[in-house]
């Protein structure tokens, strides 16, 4: 196999452009440290809200925020919330959480876009292996030719 010089800073720097892009294509995604980060500084307020303290019983599961629940501060953090019932207070609260189908399709679309990358990237490494080959071919010729 023959000696190869650098990787190519051009190679190198589309893959750089990439890999920035499949990153903004993803950036929906949360990470689930961040939820976990505002649920801790809300149960550091006064009002601890009951399903943390009690028993709870999920009245209406997790979906999407409607434009009356937008207002609801739990709505905030993911746009998704389920309403809990409370079984010794009696009381109704929201509760933010997490949709399955759109975390799936958040993991979908960030593994196509790693993907994609990936094939592109290959088809540049294979690119530029063809035109180093070439020119040390070029080069073994032209030194055989000064013989």
């Amino acid at each position: 196999m023959l000696a190869r010089r650098g990787s190519g800073p051009l190679c190198c720097t589309v893959c750089a452009l990439l890999g920035a892009m499949s990153a903004v294509l993803s950036a929906g995604m949360r990470p689930v440290t961040a939820m976990a980060a505002s649920e801790e500084r809300r149960s550091a307020s006064p009002a601890t809200p009951c399903w943390r303290r009690e028993e709870f019983v999920v009245a209406r599961e997790c979906g999407r925020c409607s434009s009356f629940e937008l207002s609801v501060p739990e709505c905030g953090p993911t746009g998704f919330v389920e309403k809990i019932s409370c079984a010794a207070s009696k009381r109704d609260e929201y509760k933010s959480c997490r949709s399955a189908v759109l975390e799936s399709r958040l993991f979908w679309r960030f593994v196509g876009s790693m993907m994609a990358v990936a094939a592109v990237c290959s088809v540049l490494v294979v690119w530029r292996q063809r035109a180093l080959d070439r020119r040390a071919l070029e080069k073994v010729r032209k030194q055989i030719e000064s013989i």
